[in-house]
């Protein structure tokens, strides 16, 4: 059974996501904040969702994230709070790493956040 709760939301976009080393740098900082954070690399594009109940914890991530020179890094959703449908572990801290868009579309739509990452990541365009 889900349940919504309310959790400040970010969206990372770069080139590509490839190091190994950076990306341990990644979890590192997400754990340190106490973030739930998940990641598509293995290649182009690179993408970044992180979740937590604190604004101050995801934007210091973000700034985090963005000093570690990612190539084409985009923030193209900026920290804001969003009602997320949660199952009892999405809201945890913790680390999820994928190796496709199609999964990482999958877990945005289980967040109940799929039309919010596909206009994010230009997929879609927003109602006007």
């Amino acid at each position: 059974m889900s349940r919504s709760v309310s959790l400040f939301t970010t969206l990372i976009r770069t080139h590509h996501i490839t190091s190994r080393k950076k990306l341990a740098r990644v979890k590192k900082a997400a754990e340190s904040h106490h973030l739930h954070v998940l990641v598509r690399s293995c290649g182009s594009p690179g993408i970044m969702y992180a979740e937590g109940p604190d604004a101050v914890a995801i934007n210091t991530w973000v700034s985090f994230v963005q000093a570690l020179r990612y190539k084409d890094f985009q923030c193209p959703r900026k920290p804001v709070c969003h009602e997320i449908l949660a199952d009892g572990r999405i809201n945890d801290a913790g680390f999820e790493e994928v190796a496709s868009v199609a999964e990482f579309g999958k877990r945005m739509e289980q967040r109940g956040l799929g039309g919010w990452w596909r206009i994010g990541m230009g997929y879609e365009y927003p109602d006007e």
